[in-house]
C-alpha cells in the first residue's frame, strides 16, 4: 500500500498545504492512521479511500490550527505593552476556573439527583439519551404534557443550579481581584 499510494497522496497534500516538508509530514500520519486502524482489527476495503479522507482531515485540522496560531501571534502583537498577561493561556485553564468548572458540575449533578424520580427519568431520556417528547410519554407510561411539565420542573431546577454557581463564581471574582490587587 505504501508505494502504491505514496507519491499520488504526498502531491495532492502538497497542494492542498503549499508546503512539501508539511505535506510529507501528513502524508506519513496519514498512513499511520490507517496502519492504526488496520492492527485495531478494523476493516479497511478501499485503503486508498481511508487514506484520502485522513489526509483530508488532517488538512483542515493545519488549516485550523494555522489559522489559530495567526490569530494568536496577532492578538500577541497588539498587546506588547501587556507583558507577561499577554502570555497566559486561556482562562478556562486557570485554576480557579477549573475548580469552579468542577464545583459547577457537581452541583449541576447533586441537582439532577435531587428531582423526584420521574422527573429525573424524563429529564435522562430527553437530555442525555436524546429522545423526543412522545418517545419518553411512551417510554414512560404518561401523557407528553405530563413530560413537557416533568421537563420544565428539571430544567427550571438546572437554572437555578447555574444562577447559583454563576452569583458563586462572581463572588469568588470579585474576592480573588481584591486578593491581588490588595484592595
Amino acid at each position: 500500500m505504501l508505494e502504491r499510494y505514496y507519491s499520488e497522496l504526498l502531491n495532492f497534500l502538497s497542494r492542498s498545504v503549499g508546503d512539501r516538508h508539511t505535506a510529507a509530514d501528513l502524508t506519513q500520519e496519514s498512513y499511520a492512521r490507517v496502519l492504526a486502524a488496520q492492527q485495531a482489527g478494523q476493516a479497511v476495503r478501499d485503503p486508498r479511500a481511508l487514506l484520502y479522507r485522513i489526509a483530508r482531515n488532517l488538512v483542515i485540522d493545519q488549516h485550523r490550527s494555522s489559522e489559530v496560531r495567526a490569530q494568536a501571534g496577532e492578538t500577541a502583537m497588539d498587546d506588547r505593552e501587556g507583558g507577561l498577561d499577554s502570555l497566559a493561556g486561556p482562562r478556562s485553564m486557570e485554576p480557579d476556573a477549573i475548580l469552579s468548572s468542577r464545583e459547577g458540575m457537581a452541583g449541576m449533578i447533586a441537582t439532577i439527583e435531587k428531582l423526584p424520580p420521574r422527573c429525573r427519568e424524563a429529564f435522562i431520556l430527553y437530555k442525555f439519551d436524546g429522545l423526543a417528547y412522545a418517545e419518553i410519554a411512551e417510554r414512560m407510561g404518561i401523557s407528553t404534557r405530563t413530560v413537557e411539565m416533568q421537563l420544565q420542573i428539571a430544567m427550571q431546577a438546572c437554572w437555578g443550579c447555574l444562577d447559583e454557581a454563576e452569583g458563586k463564581a462572581i463572588a469568588d471574582s470579585k474576592r480573588n481581584r481584591k486578593v491581588r490587587t490588595g484592595h
